[in-house]
């Protein structure tokens, strides 16, 4: 099992471009989709704890996964796995490649890379709504909630507004809040 996490997150690792967001699809696929070591709603929990708590979200999602399966030794070993990539590839262009960004090939590379990662991440967020819609008691809610966020979020990148990461959260925290107490409400009448 620890050979297992530690090449199943090196090769998240490896192939994830974009950042945690970017491996959230790629994380599903393996560890819920291939392996089975997580359920879906845990994989849900992980991401809102892997966002909340300090640090990188991969090395977040690497270590809860790793413990899950296999304690200190799971977590430390697939932790590993995930960060060394990066480690490996970062040395290798800091040492050999000091001005690649100038090749013309590697700028259209990276652009090619830009739109995979948008689509990436794209991907895992409708994931996420997908799941939450489906274990919803309400699902009209939930869409349409869904449905103003994400006109309300377009509307702020277009007109460039600027708005604090830590407002989204708390304003996230009190739609949360508000669902609750009406599915509270609901369920005792």
């Amino acid at each position: 099992m620890i050979l297992e996490l530690f090449t199943t997150f090196f090769k998240i690792g490896l192939f994830t471009f974009g950042g945690g967001y970017g491996m959230i699809s790629i994380v599903k696929d393996e560890c819920i989709d291939k392996k089975n070591w997580i359920t879906n709603d845990e994989f849900v929990n992980l991401i809102a704890v892997a966002e909340s708590t300090p640090g990188p979200i991969a090395v977040n999602m690497a270590t809860y996964v790793g413990y899950k399966k296999s304690k200190i030794m799971g977590a430390i070993v697939a932790t590993l796995g995930v960060v060394l990539p990066s480690l490996i590839i970062i040395y290798i262009i800091a040492t050999y490649l000091k001005d690649f960004l100038k090749y013309k090939v590697v700028a259209n590379a990276f652009f090619g890379i830009r739109i995979a990662v948008a689509i990436i991440i794209i991907r895992a967020a409708y994931n996420l709504i997908k799941s939450e819609v489906k274990k919803s008691d309400n699902k009209p809610l939930i869409i349409f909630l869904f449905s103003i966020f994400t006109i309300i979020f377009f509307a702020i990148e277009i007109y460039d507004i600027n708005i604090s990461s830590v407002v989204l959260i708390f304003s996230a925290i009190a739609l949360g809040i508000i669902l609750s107490l009406v599915r509270y409400r609901n369920d005792i009448h």
